[in-house]
């Protein structure tokens, strides 16, 4: 299948089907994968998952994208699936329509009440029946929501106990016992990757592993040989998981398909000694960061860009730090908003979502507490390629992460995005980004959630940012830290998997870095 036609009538080295288990939009690191590949010559088709249930599809650039619908009834475990006779009787099974049945008891008997007054008589028999209806409705919604509060209760020990089981019987297969759902995104993906007959699967972290990994198994058995490149994200077992359960069944599910990975990348050099380690790669992952495009296209540069400072409402003489990405407790936000009493006159943009009380609107109430609101100012999202130049007019750009294992081994996708910006940073002590800060000297270090030292650290560059941004001067530094750097990697991953096919560009020797924190 290699060199078919690709969708622009010009010979395709070969189809590439990507997997991303989420709707695309707001992924910026498939985006610029599928666009860029599709730009080197490579027939790609990304798919994701519908958000609303629908079939979806558009194009980014040359490359189309469909997003496909993923049933989740798999989702609820055996333990909800079963009703409790004895502590509630009454109790109806799971996905029925207790609610449903409670207000069709209320509309009955609503609607006798009314028909009564129409007709200028009561009936006392009827009305005692829905009556009693009604409270029997009433009853059964009572018992039902308590089986299910009973059985979140239950599924602390019963899972503990099924999870060590399984875990214990079936080392590598138990996620098929513990967390079934994830056969859901097979299903979902599964005959439309068929259908495409790919040459090369890009499976985007741990969930679409498992799924390209039987693809590509199902392709073999078809007489196709299909080759497999995991990109892999994050460290799974550092996520920040719901349970104990979920980990252990994401984590065999990761081994048991990690094999059939043809190639490996990754994000950072720390998370590559991880996955050395964790599933005996024989071979080390190619490096490909998140890094911002460089070169944009004309519709890129066609949509409007807004400005920072008017957006916040004041001057280029007014002090402004500039935060850009997700608002959750583990990103360490809040400090700068606490430190705000502290830098007179300083103002804060927070470019993000700002959906949830959680999150953005806490610091927003936290600010009107402090007497600081008037200078926090919540800006949404922009588009990726956008980020580096909307956040430019900024004075130093802050990067809070709290210690957490991903946060420790990669360069955050805002780390590159402030970089582009030339903007002088400070950042929070986790180790890779640290390290790298202090060996270019673009900016300032602090400890992770210590509000006296993080106010240290902004006063320190906003009392001389020239010297900061002079970092930035240094050869090849920035023209590392581009998406067109990292996509001359990819292509040569894909290159490298398909016999036969040369790379597009030339190949770069890696750079020797130390193990534990990529800065040589």
């Amino acid at each position: 299948m290699v060199g078919q036609a690709a969708t622009d009538g010009k010979k395709s080295r070969g189809r590439v089907v990507m997997l991303v288990d989420n709707g695309v939009n707001g992924d910026s690191r498939v985006q610029k994968a599928a666009r860029s590949m599709a730009e080197a010559g490579w027939n790609v088709t990304l798919l994701g998952l519908s958000p609303d249930g629908k079939d979806r599809s558009w194009r980014i650039g040359a490359a189309a994208v469909k997003l496909l619908p993923v049933r989740r009834e798999l989702r609820r475990r055996r333990l909800h699936l079963k009703r409790s006779w004895l502590r509630y009787p009454f109790s109806c099974p799971p996905g029925s329509a207790a609610r449903r049945r409670l207000q069709l008891a209320q509309a009955r008997r609503a609607d006798l009440r009314a028909r009564s007054v129409a007709r200028g008589r009561r009936f006392r028999v009827r009305g005692l029946v829905a009556k009693a209806r009604l409270r029997w409705a009433e009853l059964r919604l009572r018992h039902t929501e308590a089986a299910w509060a009973s059985a979140s209760e239950a599924d602390r020990l019963g899972v503990r106990m099924s999870t060590a089981f399984w875990k214990t019987v079936r080392p590598t297969r138990c996620w098929r016992r513990l967390e079934p759902l994830l056969w859901s995104y097979e299903l979902a993906l599964g005959h439309t990757i068929d259908r495409l007959g790919p040459d090369v699967i890009h499976a985007n972290d741990f969930r679409m592993l498992g799924v390209g990994a039987r693809a590509k198994l199902r392709a073999r058995a078809a007489g196709r040989d299909v080759k497999l490149v995991w990109d892999a994200h994050e460290f799974l077992p550092g996520l920040v998981a719901p349970n104990e359960r979920w980990m252990t069944a994401h984590c065999a599910y990761e081994k048991e398909y990690a094999p059939h990975a043809d190639a490996v990348v990754t994000v950072s050099e720390g998370l590559a000694d991880l996955l050395v380690t964790g599933h005996g790669l024989t071979e080390r992952p190619a490096i490909v960061m998140n890094a911002p495009v460089r070169t944009l296209t004309d519709e890129q540069r066609d949509t409007p860009l807004g400005d920072l400072r008017e957006l916040c409402g004041i001057g280029p003489g007014t002090s402004l730090l500039a935060y850009c990405g997700g608002i959750a407790p583990q990103r360490g936000v809040d400090v700068m908003v606490e430190a705000l009493p502290r830098l007179p006159g300083v103002h804060i943009a927070l470019v993000s979502l700002h959906k949830g009380k959680t999150t953005a609107d806490a610091l927003t109430e936290r600010a009107r507490e402090l007497g600081v609101a008037d200078r926090v100012h919540a800006l949404p999202y922009v588009p990726h390629w956008q980020v580096p130049e909307f956040l430019a007019t900024a004075d130093l750009a802050v990067s809070p992460l709290l210690h957490l294992p991903n946060h420790e081994i990669a360069l955050s996708n805002k780390f590159f995005e402030y970089s582009q910006a030339r903007l002088p940073l400070v950042v929070s002590d986790i180790r890779t980004m640290a390290a790298m800060v202090r060996a270019t000297g673009q900016g300032e270090v602090y400890r992770a959630g210590d509000l006296d030292d993080y106010v240290r650290a902004v006063r320190a560059v906003l009392a001389d940012p020239d010297a900061y941004r002079a970092a930035y001067d240094k050869p090849d530094l920035l023209e590392n830290w581009t998406w067109e750097a990292q996509a001359e990697v990819l292509d040569g991953v894909y290159a490298r998997v398909l016999p036969g096919v040369a790379p597009r560009f030339p190949q770069r020797t890696p750079e020797p870095a130390t193990s534990e924190t990529g800065v040589k």
